[in-house]
């Protein structure tokens, strides 16, 4: 299959269809039961009715994911993502779940295109929640890592290039229907075995379509240290879909060079929620793009954090910070050192790959390109054809996502026996092996 425009917003959610995913989650559960539709939510279904648990992929803060395939007529594999209730204290006292869970339910419940992972439906167990998705084999992470063992060997040129178009095509679907994803990064990007990509983990995404505050008075840290924007870094009021695109200008560039391009270590924030000013994070960006200007940049003196910038550049002069942006030579050195050529081409990024992301990692976020600009930008057009198998052409295979036996118990009994840290509490089974005995 070969991709060569971007795709028609015929596909786009009607503006009561966006509406709707402002309604309670009870609400929507309701209606779901009520019509039974698919990829809704699902009342007196047992998970082991549907599903048997092949493994354990990974924990965190939300829960646990699972690998599983379908039975009784239920075909292929799935990734079934167990919500753990908030809970208060050490006893065991459900207050309900957490913002981002029901974010994510109701978003995927909703959205449908092809570079978006798909929602199969979701099951509410006793006091869990499972959300059932396609399977994938791979992640961009996964995959940048692969391409650094033994031995660092950079990615195709033609296989960046169609990583991307499919990530700027779903990423366009999403702003299109009013949606921020506001969490992109490797991790979070899926790939299957066709090759095909589908943006994941939608915990953080949230509509942008006329809120009724500030989307900085409900999430006051959004998107992943590397990969923050700018003006998040700022400490912007108010900020728009060009975050998702500084993001995406940050893994173009961790596909070439195979690490992430600004890493920088994260200030926690302090027992009174105070959010603070990430200055490594800053300082790491303006070693390659020189520091921020208020003469290309009009609306960087009124960001709330423009006098820590200041205090920056008072205290800590390097030679870096007075001269201009060094993208470029950053750039053709990850050329060389990944055996691109110079030129444009089918089998090189060059010089319209730097364009590309020169104007994705634009300071002024009103300048950054959006996601369809970037669809229609030369590093697209040129080349011929895009591959719908970022795969396509690729010698050998690989590696599947790791998945273990440490934890394929997805009862929810087993949610009062689980450490704080999301991982199983083998205290409690050893303890239950000696009642047997």
């Amino acid at each position: 299959m070969s991709l060569t425009n971007p795709p028609s917003s015929s596909g786009s959610l009607s503006r009561t269809r966006v509406g709707n995913l402002k309604r309670s989650l009870q609400a929507t559960v309701d209606d779901a039961i009520e019509s039974r539709r698919p990829g809704g939510y699902t009342s007196k279904v047992r998970v082991r009715d549907r599903y048997n648990i092949v493994g354990f992929i990974s924990s965190g803060t939300y829960g646990r994911v699972y690998k599983a395939v379908g039975k009784n007529g239920k075909k292929g594999e799935f990734a079934i993502k167990k919500f753990k209730p908030d809970k208060e204290g050490e006893t065991i006292q459900y207050t309900g779940l957490s913002q981002s869970a029901i974010r994510e339910m109701a978003l995927c419940t909703e959205l449908s295109h092809a570079n978006v992972v798909q929602l199969e439906e979701i099951i509410l167990e006793d006091k869990c929640i499972f959300m059932v998705f396609e399977y994938t084999e791979h992640d961009l992470l996964q995959i940048i890592h692969h391409h650094t063992q033994p031995q660092r060997h950079a990615i195709p040129a033609t296989m960046v290039r169609s990583i991307m178009f499919q990530l700027l095509n779903g990423l366009l679907y999403l702003h299109t229907n009013w949606v921020l994803h506001r969490d992109l990064k490797p991790a979070n990007i899926l790939v299957t075995s066709s090759g095909a990509i589908r943006i994941g983990d939608l915990g953080l995404a949230r509509l942008f379509y006329k809120p009724l505050n500030s989307l900085f008075s409900g999430d006051k840290v959004v998107v992943t240290i590397w990969y923050r924007a700018p003006e998040l870094l700022m400490g912007s009021r108010h900020y728009t879909p060009a975050v998702d695109m500084w993001a995406i200008g940050c893994i173009f560039a961790e596909l070439l060079s195979l690490r992430p391009i600004f890493k920088g270590e994260e200030a926690k924030m302090d027992s009174k929620k105070t959010v603070p000013f990430q200055r490594n994070q800053m300082m790491k960006i303006v070693e390659i793009l020189g520091l921020p200007r208020k003469e290309s940049w009009p609306g960087l003196a009124s960001m709330p954090e423009y006098s820590q910038l200041q205090s920056l550049v008072l205290h800590r002069q390097p030679s870096h910070f007075h001269r201009g942006s060094n993208l470029e030579g950053w750039y053709q050195s990850c050329l060389k050192n990944g055996g691109y050529t110079s030129t444009s081409g089918a089998g090189t990024p060059g010089a319209d790959g730097f364009d590309l992301l020169s104007r994705m990692l634009e300071y002024d976020p009103s300048k950054r390109l959006t996601a369809e600009q970037a669809l229609e930008h030369p590093y697209f057009t040129n080349g011929g054809a895009i591959s719908g198998n970022c795969f396509e052409g690729i010698e050998g295979k690989y590696p599947h996502r790791r998945v273990t036996q440490d934890d394929n118990d997805i009862r929810t009994g087993s949610l009062p026996g689980t450490k704080r840290s999301g991982l199983p509490d083998d205290s409690l089974m050893r303890a239950s092996k000696r009642l047997k005995e």
